[in-house]
């Protein structure tokens, strides 16, 4: 319990009932932590909680709609108290909305993705930047970025808005870091490569991509990540354990980004 120093804390998982979010909502479950959770599904939300218990508490909202998030932050801490952090996994693939290739890249397409996946980050971490300074406490937030945001893979993830709106991810995580370091706020990034989740499902139903992925992702054996494979990471940045760390985009990649393939 006492390793990542998450017990008896608070926090809020920014789409925190599958894949990515919901494996570190068990985790922190796990070490005694308590959380908030969202998505835009209400039966989704409903599955998690059942699976959560008591530790938790959740909302359906669309985190892209200004003061969502507020929202969700007032009704955990309104069960569990004061918040001590928050991790912002919510986003997705703009592909039917029409990202992809910037030739191909139509401005609707454009602005879903940037909005799911930077302007969501923007209003999520604005509002737990509000809690903490009302709190006059510190706290930590930490946001979900992509390998896809500093190591291009143009064969078969041509996705330039998502690619981006992760980029945009970490400038303005470390510039937020920078700011609010004074006031024992701390902002990191976490940056996945593929992960079996929701989102990766047309990759991880063709053969020639998964073959891709195995030489590009080569750590045990060659193989799609798991969400289990970020939570000890997500645990350290979000607990006690990594006090001392903030601005940092730590990639948890199994191998991606020193690659050739």
């Amino acid at each position: 319990m006492a390793e990542f120093g998450v017990a008896e804390r608070t926090y809020v998982i920014v789409g925190g009932t599958t894949g990515l979010g919901l494996s570190a909502a068990q985790a922190l479950v796990a070490n005694g932590a308590r959380v908030g959770i969202c998505s835009r599904s209400a039966e989704s939300v409903s599955r998690a909680l059942e699976d959560l218990g008591e530790q938790a508490v959740g909302s359906s909202l669309d985190a892209s709609e200004s003061g969502s998030v507020t929202e969700l932050i007032e009704l955990t801490c309104a069960r569990f108290g004061e918040l001590h952090g928050l991790y912002h996994v919510a986003g997705g693939s703009g592909r039917s909305h029409g990202d992809g290739p910037v030739h191909e890249l139509t401005v609707e397409g454009w602005e879903y993705t940037i909005r799911q996946n930077l302007t969501s980050v923007m209003l999520s971490s604005r509002a737990a930047v509000r809690r903490f300074r009302e709190q006059e406490s510190g706290g930590t937030i930490l946001n979900m970025g992509s390998v896809l945001g500093f190591s291009p893979s143009p064969r078969y993830f041509a996705a330039h808005a998502y690619a981006a709106a992760k980029a945009g991810i970490e400038g303005f995580s470390k510039s937020l870091a920078s700011y609010y370091a004074n006031e024992n706020i701390r902002v990191n990034v976490i940056a996945p490569a593929l992960v079996e989740t929701p989102m990766s499902e047309r990759a991880q139903e063709n053969d020639e991509i998964m073959g891709f992925v195995k030489e590009k992702q080569p750590l045990d054996g060659g193989r799609i990540g798991a969400p289990g494979d970020l939570d000890s990471a997500v645990l350290c940045l979000l607990g006690a354990a990594g006090r001392y760390v903030t601005g940092q985009v730590l990639k948890v990649d199994g191998g991606w980004s020193v690659t050739e393939a």
